[in-house]
């Protein structure tokens, strides 16, 4: 992979390469995003033949995520275990309220324990980095508890960090969108349900055939809430009728388009549900 950048990536990369190398073997907790592809192929690189992804599943992640993450732990030559996670078994998660992510972790951490001991792992990492410590995600807290090490945060990595460097080594999914899992689109306090998932996880891979990348369908009620960047409303606007028709077909009744357009992390603002 060529190599030429800054050198404060330079430095980076190598900081991470020292910490993995110091490590005997590796399980990732893995989504196929960038940040965990990245980690997984810098790790694959410094620990060949000692690593292992773990990617859990279930209605939470699109079916297209799970294939792109398969593509890309091929790519990386990682053994990747694909494991079933029945997380709307939990009435807790099911339930919604601000603590859903930390529950979801709580859950998969001992899933992920489980296959580390089968393989003889000692240490399990995730994708988390700086920028994450920053936000609001219960979930760090959980796995911080469950012992799961972030390495990428750990060698000062932001977020933007991860996508340069990762250009920078010639990844591919460099510049792929982040897509954090179904659940985000649904309010705080609303019951998430297998069907509500699946309607937004239709209304969004809908809305992408029409060319829009960067999108967000949050799910209030019977009113699908549409996210898009500025130059992408109008897209929205002319293909209404269109949208109308496919949303009104998976079960959606309603749809409006937000006129703040897309923002991570929107259900977290303020007024969106229970503290």
């Amino acid at each position: 992979m060529a190599e030429s950048g800054t050198c404060n990536e330079f430095a980076l990369l190598e900081r991470l390469r020292d910490y993995l190398g110091s490590l005997d073997r590796l399980l990732i907790s893995y989504s196929g995003g960038v940040d965990s592809s990245f980690l997984a192929v810098v790790a694959q690189e410094c620990l060949p033949g000692r690593v292992v992804c773990v990617l859990l599943d279930s209605p939470l992640v699109p079916r297209k995520a799970i294939e792109a993450a398969r593509e890309r732990a091929e790519y990386a030559g990682i053994p990747l275990e694909v494991i079933p996670f029945p997380l709307l078994e939990e009435g807790r998660f099911r339930a919604n309220q601000r603590d859903r992510c930390y529950v979801c972790k709580k859950e998969a951490a001992v899933i992920l324990h489980n296959r580390a001991r089968t393989h003889g792992i000692g240490t399990i990492a995730d994708g988390v980095n700086r920028t994450d410590l920053r936000e609001f995600r219960p979930g760090i807290r959980a796995m911080d508890e469950a012992g799961v090490t972030h390495p990428l945060a750990a060698c000062g990595f932001e977020k933007g960090d991860i996508r340069a460097v990762s250009q920078l080594l010639g990844l591919p999914f460099s510049r792929q969108e982040s897509s954090p899992c179904l659940a985000t689109r649904i309010p705080y306090g609303t019951d998430i349900t297998r069907e509500k998932l699946g309607a937004i996880e239709h209304a969004e891979e809908f809305l992408r055939s029409l060319g829009i990348e960067v999108l967000r369908v949050r799910l209030h009620g019977d009113c699908a809430r549409i996210e898009v960047r500025p130059g992408d409303k109008e897209k929205v606007l002319s293909s209404g009728d269109e949208i109308y028709a496919k949303f009104r077909q998976i079960g959606i009744p309603y749809a409006s388009l937000d006129l703040l357009g897309y923002r991570s992390g929107s259900m977290d603002e303020q007024g969106n549900g229970p503290l």
